[in-house]
């Protein structure tokens, strides 16, 4: 189950990094951004350090606030959020046309929550790729207790170089992970090669949308503030991930901003007018608890120093990503299915019986 207590928050916060060292580390990882004199190339080309630092600092308050599963969820009028995230990645399997026995991999896995659900929704054996170390214990141990230990692992490596055969896995779906690499077209390409050909990659990405004007001084700090708030190098158009999945070889099924149908705006858990039990961690009275409860943790040494810092910058995220959602600059959920052709088998086997 998931870690839910304010002690449980407090000895996660840091992850693998030694506890004395989480205040320098939340120093670095800031240093990566523009409000602290970061830049897009800085963080480009030190993605992994940057990320991993940041998955640190925060996964024990993702698990606090959000459970399992860190994403946003198209969501119906009346289904709670924990209904719309479970449908969100059943949506997914659907989509994928995902069968008994298949080898599935997930690209940016998190602690796991979509895995489980997804293996178990699907009777798959699916393989999560993450880098970061923390997040992959917390995984594993997770899988013990779900009882999907056996049919499901985790395997640490980066996705722009991943440890996998080409043609491995029979499906491939990613969920507001590969938003963090610093090139898209790498990433794809990675993701083309271990999909066996005729099979489908399906994601839900993190994008700025069209009405996105990069010249517009308001619509940079929101953009500014998902990237320190999420750990992101840049944040790209839904229009530059199309044609990424393009260059990487990909024939594009269908794709959507799944927004636009929403009957409940997706930024609704962190939006601070609103009220409600069932998510109640999220709202402003229980970010206002949380945060004060961070700082007394802190203050008696239960919680290492530092911590206020890693809430202060989830806060700014939230507003942005709220903010963001507001004006329809942002989407968490640019979905696309996309499939690897059947040629690049024929042309494969051309290629082996030409050497």
């Amino acid at each position: 189950m998931s870690k839910s207590g304010a002690l449980d928050l407090a000895s996660g916060v840091g992850g693998k990094i030694d506890k004395q060292q989480v205040l320098s580390a939340v120093d670095k990882y800031e240093k990566y951004h523009g409000c602290y004199g970061g830049d897009e190339e800085g963080r480009k080309a030190n993605y992994t350090d940057m990320v991993n630092k940041y998955y640190d600092l925060v996964t024990s308050f993702y698990e606090f606030g959000w459970g399992e599963s860190f994403h946003f969820a198209h969501r119906w009028k009346g289904e709670s959020l924990r209904e719309s995230i479970k449908r969100h990645e059943h949506f997914l399997a659907l989509q994928l046309g995902l069968q008994r026995g298949q080898k599935v991999l997930d690209v940016g896995c998190g602690i796991g929550g979509p895995l489980r659900e997804i293996a178990r929704f699907s009777s798959t054996s699916v393989t999560g790729l993450n880098n970061n170390e923390y997040q992959i214990s917390r995984g594993t141990e997770l899988n013990r207790i779900a009882g999907v230990d056996k049919t499901c692992n985790f395997v640490k490596a980066d996705f722009m170089k991943m440890p996998f055969p080409d043609n491995t896995f029979d499906a491939v779906y990613a969920i507001e992970a590969t938003c963090h690499a610093p090139d898209a077209v790498g990433c794809y390409k990675e993701i083309y090669r271990v999909l066996k050909p005729g099979q489908s990659f399906a994601a839900y990405e993190w994008c700025m949308t069209d009405s996105y004007d990069p010249n517009n001084r308001e619509h940079q700090k929101i953009k500014e503030d998902i990237e320190i708030g999420d750990g992101l190098p840049d944040i790209r158009l839904t229009k530059q991930c199309l044609e990424a999945l393009k260059l990487a070889g990909f024939e594009i099924i269908w794709e959507r901003d799944l927004v636009k149908n929403s009957p409940v705006p997706w930024y609704l858990p962190l939006d601070t007018s609103r009220f409600s039990l069932s998510s109640f961690r999220l709202t402003s009275v229980g970010r206002f608890l949380t945060t004060n409860m961070v700082k007394a943790l802190e203050y008696v040494g239960l919680a290492p120093k530092g911590s206020q810092r890693v809430q202060s910058f989830l806060e700014k995220a939230a507003e942005g990503l709220v903010d963001g959602g507001r004006k329809e600059i942002f989407t968490p959920m640019y979905f696309f299915l996309a499939r690897k052709p059947l040629s690049d088998a024929r042309e494969s086997s051309n290629t082996a019986e030409a050497s």
